[in-house]
């Protein structure tokens, strides 16, 4: 048995992840898989690991910084897998590989609040579930009761939230080596006008403040304590700061941005000089929340 055999045309050789990032930066991989079922995915790990092979999650890209080198194994996408969702009374269950978006515009529709925080982020519930996302005051943490996993032994089990060691941008879900697959959000009857209407205004702000006309990684370092990122690196005089191909963004200083066909080393070479002149400057740390690979 090998991928193809497993997933048909949904198994792809030497392709491009600037086609699947949205920072739009990244060579060839060796195989690109898109499961469509838990028990494709399921399968696929099992070749993984017998052929001991080098692999890597992705949802919608929109996280991730991919060499220009390209990737040396299986890049396993998310984006089509168990895009089921439905609810029972207050409780959503949702697919890991369903937007965001998707997944607000479905809470709104049947009238229950506290997921409008995540209307704008443009990631997979699973992706989100990995790394607790969060924006506007509301993570992931907030809402999520369970999540089911695809286990490194083949199970799949439904795991409670304190299950998870869930913390500002991080869980125990990648050093146990689990893939999400679905999971159950709690949230609260609301006025679907009213959440529309929160909606409409968080999106607003989203498209005023942040640099979405370039691609990016959304924001690229994480909150230090005490401090917000974007304003120590104004400070450090970076604003519209240019390496490359890459920039810290006029719009926002928190986020670099492909400006000019970067390189991954023009961005990589970037994000380490605003950490190296924040450090100089004012003795802060800042800690990138791009994964990269």
């Amino acid at each position: 048995m090998d991928f193809e055999s497993i997933l048909g045309k949904n198994c792809k050789k030497g392709e491009l992840l600037k086609e699947h990032t949205t920072f739009r930066v990244g060579g060839e991989c060796k195989f690109f898989l898109t499961p469509v079922t838990e028990e494709e995915l399921r399968l696929c790990m099992e070749i993984i690991k017998k052929e001991n092979m080098k692999y890597y999650i992705l949802g919608k890209g929109s996280n991730i910084l991919a060499d220009d080198r390209g990737y040396d194994g299986v890049i396993i996408s998310t984006v089509c897998l168990n895009n089921n969702i439905s609810h029972d009374k207050d409780i959503i269950e949702a697919g890991a590989g369903l937007g965001l978006e998707k997944v607000s515009a479905y809470a709104m529709e049947a009238g229950l609040s506290g997921f409008e925080f995540a209307c704008g982020i443009p990631g997979t519930l699973g992706g989100a579930i990995v790394m607790n996302a969060g924006a506007y005051g509301g993570e992931l943490s907030h809402v999520l009761t369970e999540v089911k996993v695809l286990c490194p032994d083949g199970s799949i089990k439904w795991k409670k939230k304190c299950e998870l060691e869930l913390g500002y941008r991080k869980s125990n879900i990648l050093e146990n080596k689990e893939i999400v697959l679905a999971a159950r959000l709690k949230l609260a009857y609301g006025d679907r006008e009213k959440i529309k209407a929160t909606v409409i205004d968080l999106n607003n702000r989203r498209k005023e403040k942040q640099p979405l006309e370039y691609p990016s990684a959304g924001s690229t370092f994480k909150r230090p304590e005490g401090y917000f990122a974007g304003k120590l690196i104004d400070d450090a005089g970076l604003r519209g700061f240019r390496l490359g191909g890459a920039a810290v963004s006029s719009k926002h200083c928190g986020f670099v941005i492909n400006y000019d066909n970067a390189t991954s080393k023009d961005v990589k070479d970037l994000i380490q000089h605003v950490k190296d002149s924040v450090y100089e400057k004012f003795g802060v740390k800042l800690e990138c929340e791009v994964r990269m690979i």
